[in-house]
């Protein structure tokens, strides 16, 4: 592989002065500049980001830290995040933390030691130990649908105990009464927010709530969660899950069960990934869009790279209700 010292000798010129014309740290004449980017060229050298990267003490990348890559959710957030720096001229190391804290805070130092710009957090669930370490970060921190205690950061955030309202008031509304909520792993914050909205439409119709299922965020977990539901005497006529891929596990089980859905048990969801208008029957969810979430948070991120002493900015969105195919009044 070329270096830099070939394409010197190739040029007919100082070291030095190739390097001014690489990393722009001083005006060079045009004829000297084309002998370097003609040198450059018929070489095939390739100046190092690295080296670059610690002169500029920039790196032109953020970090981005998800829970789990494989949900749809998240691979549509990070496409948002990615599309954004890349029209801004950044880059985006992605971690899977695989709904592991200990490996959530084992990539946190890793993408530290790569010299990020900034990081963008969508946390596993509330630990101790991972927001001492993000509120002791000298470099800008950007936090995805949760917050941390202790932690003060922007942070962009879908109104999760309005979502889940909305979707309850709306099986509320086609007449059913006896709905579940398998809301996911009970120790996120996500979770405790849509298992408070789905109290609330309850309480407000003066109908009983069922005990909140706690399960994995997906769609084996959703399964294993409504065979269980599904199978006693007193079956809910409806199902709130907590997000889409719990929804996917719920139409498989119905349908194993023979139950159909909607006319026996309507479903309802919670993120509108891309996969949920194509499912037969399409699911009725509460909408967001991701990709925009994952645009917002780039976009907020970037602005405080540049800007560092910004106030931080909490961003609380609406979410809205999809109607589709899952979803309808229950048989009288």
């Amino acid at each position: 592989m070329a270096t830099i010292k070939d394409v010197a000798a190739r040029a007919g010129i100082s070291y030095t002065t190739v390097s001014h014309v690489v990393n722009g740290t001083r005006p060079v004449s045009d004829p000297v500049r084309s002998k370097v980017e003609a040198a450059i060229a018929e070489l095939g050298y390739v100046p190092s980001g690295v080296a670059r990267s610690l002169r500029a003490r920039a790196t032109g990348t953020i970090g981005l830290l998800v829970p789990n890559a494989s949900n749809p959710y998240f691979a549509e957030l990070a496409r948002g995040i990615e599309d954004h720096a890349e029209r801004n001229g950044y880059s985006v190391i992605l971690c899977n933390s695989d709904d592991d804290i200990d490996k959530q805070l084992r990539y946190l130092r890793v993408l530290l030691e790569r010299r990020i710009d900034g990081l963008i957090v969508a946390t596993v669930a509330s630990d101790a130990a991972f927001a001492q370490a993000l509120a002791g970060l000298k470099v800008p921190l950007m936090l995805v649908d949760r917050s941390l205690d202790g932690v003060t950061a922007d942070r962009v955030q879908v109104d999760h105990e309005r979502g889940a309202y909305l979707a309850t008031r709306h099986l509320l509304e086609l007449g059913h009464r006896r709905i579940a909520c398998i809301g996911g792993p009970a120790s996120t914050q996500v979770v405790q927010l849509r298992a408070a909205g789905y109290r609330r439409a309850l309480a407000e119709a003066k109908v009983e709530a069922l005990p909140v299922v706690d399960c994995a965020f997906t769609s084996p977990a959703g399964h294993a969660a409504a065979q269980v539901l599904l199978a006693g005497d007193d079956a809910p006529t409806a199902i709130f899950a907590g997000n889409d891929m719990i929804a996917l596990g719920v139409l498989r089980a119905a349908a194993e069960r023979n139950v159909n859905v909607p006319q026996q048990l309507s479903v309802v969801g919670f993120d509108d990934i891309e996969v949920s208008r194509y499912l037969h029957p399409a699911l009725t969810t509460v909408g967001q869009s991701i990709g925009q979430l994952g645009e917002t948070a780039a976009a907020r991120l970037l602005a405080r790279i540049r800007t560092p002493g910004l106030a931080a900015e909490q961003q609380l969105i609406e979410p809205t209700l999809v109607l589709r195919e899952s979803s309808a009044a229950p048989l009288t």
